[in-house]
């Protein structure tokens, strides 16, 4: 071990001060750069007298070269090593010195943290693994206690990349012991397997998880219990992660093929940001209040979402138009007031779905089956859901324009750019992008995307005693059989136009001519002795796109009989 201590000088430069901290693999010291007059850190590398001299050696070696890798990073979230020192058989790692206190010192002296500052943690801490990774680098160790917040600035940092294990694993070492944090360490590395960047988003994982709840969840009385955890036991994600809930599960898969990417966990921290730890849902609708376009990302006002069917609607939707379908004399609304007011109610759904965590999950890569997948009381849906609502091939059967299903003379002004209100030939109508196919398959109709990424589907079935809602739940209990690698599905009861209505949201594999997971969003709802079932499914990676698709169909959904 090094035989550094206060006042003792490093490399005629370094001053040692003050012991900060001490771990297994080293002690940290506030020192004074004398020849630039600043503080610094300085981490003294702990040698293990167990090692023969040739092993410390090439220990000692490695050590040294990983931290010169680590100082090529350039990263605001990236502690900044300044020089990389071996004296009298010790190695010395020159910081810079963060003035705060870590997450685990946070931690334990305030408990949980809400589930936005978590999140701006990720963020954070995402944004340096994504850094380090480009670089070749792995950081092995994340934990609360090498996650720096700089006081006054909030910003994060994270620390100790390559210094605390340099054998390629995190938990064993040449002599068997354990060194690290178990609770944070993926499967596959205590399985010895040979591990890479999602190694660390399963620890990320587990950090959001601790933040929220104050506590890993893997946290045990012994060492064996903790390993047996993390393998073996069911993984349980606190309520506390709010809109985070699905971003944890993704990491927290524990085959590394199936774990969320840095991509997909950047877009959920995203939307999930958007959200807020307690969003607020308009109920009401004022008459006098402006209605909003959509944004680039296709996502307009609450004000303007439709109530969709069980499926994952994020949270926004097309303004009404002043123009939308009128309703027929008899009906429950009032005129454009209504279905302004069932817009509204049906954006109030989707934001607490995704407040819940549907629609930041819809961020992940799942879009799949398509939609009334248990709706109209269907028994195998996933084959069904192949063949007439998504993967099938745009080759199996021909498909008509657009054209063909007699687009209205003068769309109305509300009409989003690039899309047309079509009059289906079975009496309803409403408004799909501009060169989307119609295809009849009895009962359904589907207008798709000239490749098939994106379909949407109608279904205009026999009520059922069990509601669109109960149908939906149903539906959602059996995704996993009837849709390949199911997940992230929820339900949620809303309202459409006034009527009760289903939401449901989802992700899946997608079918072998789909090339990708999938996101689906359902709405169904009864209406004049029917029950209507209207979904979209759409690529993962373009769930924004297939939201504004299916948002837009929504709100400008008119029913047979209704006036246009």
């Amino acid at each position: 071990m090094g035989t550094g201590g206060e006042g003792r000088l490093i490399a005629n430069r370094y001053r040692l001060a003050t012991r900060l901290g001490r771990g297994g693999m080293g002690t940290v010291w506030r020192a004074v750069d004398e020849l630039l007059g600043r503080e610094v850190a300085v981490k003294e590398l702990h040698v293990d007298e167990g090692l023969a001299a040739f092993d410390a050696q090439l220990r000692g070696e490695r050590t040294l070269r990983e931290a010169r890798t680590v100082a090529q990073i350039k990263h605001p979230n990236v502690i900044v090593l300044h020089d990389v020192i071996e004296e009298d058989g010790s190695a010395w790692i020159v910081m810079e010195l963060v003035d705060g206190f870590s997450l685990a010192d946070r931690l334990g002296a305030e408990g949980p943290v809400g589930a936005r500052e978590a999140g701006r943690v990720a963020a954070a801490l995402l944004g340096a693994l994504r850094a380090a990774h480009a670089r070749g680098v792995l950081h092995r160790d994340i934990k609360p206690a090498n996650v720096l917040v700089e006081s006054g600035t909030g910003r994060v940092v994270l620390t100790d990349f390559g210094i605390a294990q340099v054998t390629g694993s995190t938990t064993i070492t040449e002599t068997g012991s354990f060194v690290g944090s178990p609770e944070y360490t993926a499967p596959e590395r205590m399985s010895g397997r040979r591990t890479g960047p999602e190694s660390d988003l399963w620890s990320l994982g587990v950090l959001l998880c601790t933040l929220v709840s104050g506590e890993s969840p893997f946290h045990r009385e012994s060492l064996a219990a903790v390993l047996h955890a993390v393998v073996f036991d069911e993984i349980p994600v606190p309520e506390a992660a709010g809109p985070l809930k699905p971003v944890i599960e993704g990491l927290l898969r524990r085959a590394p093929e199936e774990r969320l990417s840095a991509d997909e966990v950047e877009r959920m921290l995203v939307m999930a940001q958007e959200v807020g730890d307690t969003p607020e849902i308009p109920l009401e609708y004022t008459p006098t209040q402006p209605s909003v376009p959509f944004g680039p990302d296709g996502r307009g006002s609450s004000a303007s979402v439709p109530v969709p069917p069980p499926g994952p609607s994020p949270a926004s939707v097309p303004p009404a138009s002043p123009a939308a379908p009128a309703a027929p004399a008899g009906r429950a609304r009032s005129g454009r007031g209504a279905r302004r007011r069932a817009v509204l109610m049906a954006a109030a759904a989707v934001v607490a779905l995704a407040g819940v965590a549907a629609g930041v999950v819809a961020m992940l890569d799942n879009g799949g089956g398509e939609g009334d997948k248990a709706l109209g009381g269907r028994t195998s849906q996933s084959a069904d859901k192949e063949s007439t609502h998504g993967p099938s091939n745009p080759k199996k059967s021909p498909q008509r324009p657009v054209k063909d299903s007699e687009p209205t003379a003068s769309p109305p002004a509300g009409i989003p750019e690039g899309y047309e209100l079509v009059n289906d030939p079975l009496g309803f109508s409403l408004a799909v992008p501009e060169g989307f196919a119609r295809e009849y398959k009895a009962p359904r109709v589907y207008y798709n995307s000239p490749g098939m990424e994106f379909r949407i589907g109608i279904h205009v079935q026999e009520q059922s005693p069990e509601g669109p809602l109960g149908l939906s739940r149903k539906a959602d209990a059996k995704g996993p059989q009837d849709y390949p690698g199911y997940r992230s599905g929820q339900v949620i009861e809303t309202e459409h136009d006034g009527r009760p209505a289903a939401l449901w949201a989802f992700i899946w594999n997608g079918s072998a001519d789909d090339g990708g997971s999938r996101q689906t969003y359902d709405l169904s709802w009864n209406e004049d002795g029917k029950m209507f079932d209207l979904w979209l499914s759409a690529p993962v990676g373009e769930k924004s796109v297939g939201k504004r698709h299916f948002d837009t169909a929504a709100v400008t959904f008119s029913p047979p009989g209704a006036a246009n």
